[in-house]
């Protein structure tokens, strides 16, 4: 709701860029911070455990990242999967990154890859009819959860 509530504005700078540099990870969903990406939690999530893995780095591509940022970038990522994995036990991920609008991307300057946990079954009536997604534990909650987790060694 608070998604559907909140007022229209353009933004001047997107959030990804200033979410880092706050002190309050659990207030912005900050999972982890590598050394030159981060994982977060998706505000407005697909599935219950969808991450986000950012560059620190605004940049539109994965061509524009350093060789040391892609490979940090691709580490982070498969750190968030085996976080999930071991917090959710899914039955699968989808993984992907929309490049330029044209192909999904809410903010096509800001290279962002999800990492979504999937169960068999998970897809039921109510994205379908309602275009409302159900998920079943509150982000503070699953932010909990998780962080937890990483604590306990992955």
């Amino acid at each position: 709701m608070d998604y559907v509530k909140q007022e229209k504005t353009p933004a001047q700078r997107h959030p990804f860029v200033d979410l880092p540099a706050l002190d309050n990870d659990k207030e912005t969903l900050i999972l982890s911070r590598e050394k030159h990406s981060f994982i977060l939690m998706n505000r407005y999530p697909y599935n219950a455990g969808h991450l986000l893995i950012l560059p620190y780095r605004e940049v539109p591509d994965l061509e524009d990242l350093s060789d040391e940022e892609l490979l940090c970038f691709t580490k982070t990522t498969l750190k968030a999967k085996r976080l999930l994995a071991k917090a959710l036990n899914p039955n699968g991920f989808n993984i992907g990154i929309n490049l330029g609008e044209a192909a999904g991307a809410g903010v096509p300057k800001h290279l962002h890859q999800h990492v979504v946990p999937r169960w068999s079954g998970d897809t039921n009536f109510m994205p379908v009819l309602g275009s409302t997604r159900v998920l079943p534990q509150s982000l503070e909650a699953m932010w909990e959860h998780l962080s937890q987790t990483l604590k306990s060694g992955i």
